[in-house]
């Protein structure tokens, strides 16, 4: 085992011997510096692990050899020891990123606990959250095998992504690869659980909110002349997504409510992104707004009517208001959004659609590199947080708060990592979703899908004569047997969405009010 290496600088380093034996005794190794130059010097001859360092020193000040250290190494915790408890001298110090601070006297009780947050943090912290997650383990099965209600799927599917997130940076992958199993077990059962449940909810008294309930439910409740809204919709933005963006928002904004709402199927933006802004299913959309609903069976400029859906709908529901609607789909918008978003503070409502998740997942099964940099869902969601931080919609989001707005940001959509192929046929008009399809003639693998026969039992206009919809479950995505080799490959470990999975189902949605 290597020895941790510490450099103590002190002028008065022959008063603390009694430490440095107690830390020599717990082998660690310590080298004694009694001044600020000899320690710089003494950083670029050896790799210390750790340095504790003396504010009050003559000559070279403790402050001053921080920064010096700091220029050479960076990373190197420095731990600040000082008989001061001036506020600037603190501030100064946690400023220039020390590891810690301690004030004078210290004991080597209190020596030993920064050793041990510093230099073995990370695998407490790894030891800690195995050991919790062993103990989750039998639970969360538990759980799997008596959920019965879109309530108990919903915090199931909390439960699981909140390990995800929890073990994704511990050294020990294979606990990550039991819970993996886990949320595929939790897949399958969710589609039994959705193929069961799904026609009966429209006509049941206790029922999700889904994305045509989602503005009359959850969005309108907010809407006043006394403080206005910004409602985003980051297209294809999954729960897990959402949790790593959280923390950035929470800079700004101070969250009032959470819920989970259920995406209409299919999972897809025609579908589910008319749904929200119309509040009607598309079965309904078609009778009512004939001119706004294209029943196309390809997407593809199927969502040009977004703002008209969403007028017509706070027109029905009698909400006196000022909205106005953006939908960016590509950086210039964006940028031109923020740079003009002080203009919105007379609406009442302001509501962006932000493309950008959708684009990436899409663009991974077009671009190598997007591959290359999001190749399974920790990776996926590490670029989602760096482009949500340096992203326009940040900006906006940011600017929304000085100007006093409540907050609210959901999505219509999940996605999920598509691994394996399932062969379905049709003829040439079947659609090209890999999700789901819809056209006649359909052949499929009957396992796989949830088939619905009659498009209206499900609020779903027929795109034509004896055209069911069928919708892939778990991790499937349909592939045409010509060419099936090649189809599987362009395809697997992409990001799909129009299925059944907790991953495209079950949605975020927060309010959140301005600090």
């Amino acid at each position: 085992m290597t020895t941790i290496q510490i450099l103590w600088v002190d002028d008065e380093i022959d008063l603390l011997k009694p430490h440095i034996l107690f830390l020599e005794r717990k082998n660690y190794e310590v080298t004694r510096s009694t001044n600020g130059a000899d320690a710089i010097e003494l950083v670029d001859q050896k790799n210390f692990d750790i340095v504790f360092l003396d504010e009050n020193m003559p000559g070279l000040s403790g402050l001053a050899t921080l920064s010096e250290i700091k220029k050479k190494q960076p990373n190197l915790p420095i731990v600040m020891i000082t008989k001061s408890e001036e506020e600037y001298i603190m501030e100064e110090a946690i400023g220039s990123k020390i590891a810690d601070y301690l004030i004078k006297p210290v004991n080597p009780n209190q020596i030993l606990l920064t050793l041990k947050k510093n230099l073995d943090h990370s695998r407490l912290i790894s030891e800690k959250t195995t050991s919790n997650y062993q103990q989750e383990f039998q639970k969360i099965s538990m759980d799997l095998a008596m959920v019965n209600s879109y309530e108990d799927w919903i915090e199931l599917y909390k439960k699981i992504v909140h390990w995800e997130l929890e073990l994704e940076n511990i050294s020990d992958s294979g606990m990550l690869g039991i819970l993996e199993s886990q949320k595929q077990e939790a897949n399958t059962q969710f589609f039994k659980f959705i193929k069961k449940n799904y026609e009966d909810f429209f006509t049941a008294h206790d029922k999700p909110t889904f994305s045509h309930t989602l503005f009359k439910d959850y969005v309108a409740p907010e809407l006043s002349k006394e403080q206005s809204v910004l409602w985003v919709i980051v297209d294809n933005l999954r729960y897990d997504q959402y949790r790593v963006l959280e923390p950035i928002i929470n800079n700004h904004y101070k969250k009032e409510e959470e819920h989970s709402y259920f995406s209409i199927l299919p999972t897809a933006t025609q579908y589910a992104r008319n749904a929200i802004f119309s509040g009607l299913m598309p079965l309904e959309m078609e009778k009512k707004h004939p001119d706004l609903w294209k029943n196309d069976i390809n997407e593809g400029s199927l969502n040009l009517y977004e703002n008209e859906f969403l007028t017509a709908q706070i027109k029905r529901l009698r909400l006196d208001i000022k909205h106005e609607y953006y939908k960016i789909t590509s950086l210039k918008n964006g940028k031109e959004l923020a740079d003009n978003y002080n203009a919105t503070k007379q609406n009442d409502l302001t509501a962006v659609v932000y493309n950008f998740v959708d684009m990436l997942s899409h663009s991974k099964t077009e671009m190598e590199v997007i591959k290359e940099l999001a190749g399974d869902d920790k990776a996926y969601r590490s670029l989602t947080l760096s482009w949500f931080k340096n992203s326009p919609l940040f900006e906006i989001i940011q600017k929304a708060q000085l100007l006093g707005q409540k907050l609210i940001i959901t999505t219509d959509h999940g996605t999920i990592n598509c691994k394996n192929p399932s062969k379905v046929t049709g003829d040439r008009n079947i659609n090209t979703n890999l999700r789901f399809k819809t056209g006649r003639h359909i052949s499929y693998e009957k396992k796989d899908v949830y088939a619905v026969h009659n498009p209206k039992d499900i609020f779903l206009p027929t795109v034509a004569i004896n055209s069911p919809f069928i919708f892939a479950k778990d991790d499937l995505f349909f592939t045409y047997p010509n060419n099936f080799n090649h189809f599987v490959k362009y395809y697997k470990n992409s990001y799909q969405h129009g299925g059944i999975s907790l991953e495209e189902v079950i949605i975020p949605f927060a309010i959140y009010s301005p600090k």
